[in-house]
């Protein structure tokens, strides 16, 4: 069973703004987006930088130091130079608290 914890607040979330958070020690990107609210892991998988500090367009969170997308619900990359997919996590709204489970969706 997956244990849900609280990464965040929902009124602490601005839309397509990333919020970086870390769980459990791990580093996680809390998105707000097109209605959704979307947690990717922080680290791209390309260069080893933080998501957090790119952009969101279109469901995607774009690394901000090659260009690399990925998408917020599957963590596929959709643009090189990244070629593997970054973990995404399950995630859950009660009240205001966005709750995050680090059990991958995939």
């Amino acid at each position: 069973m997956s244990a849900f914890v609280r990464a965040c607040g929902l009124s602490e979330l601005e839309e397509d703004t990333p919020k970086r958070v870390e769980l459990d020690g791990t580093p996680i990107s809390v998105v707000q987006t097109e209605g959704e609210v979307f947690a990717i892991h922080d680290i791209c998988s390309h260069a080893n930088v933080s998501l957090s500090e790119g952009e969101v367009e279109d469901c995607q969170i774009e690394c901000w130091l090659h260009g690399s997308s990925f998408d917020l619900r599957t963590g596929k990359p959709s643009g090189l130079p990244a070629t593997r997919p970054v973990p995404v996590y399950p995630v859950k709204i009660e009240g205001d608290d966005v709750l995050v489970s680090l059990n991958q969706e995939s």
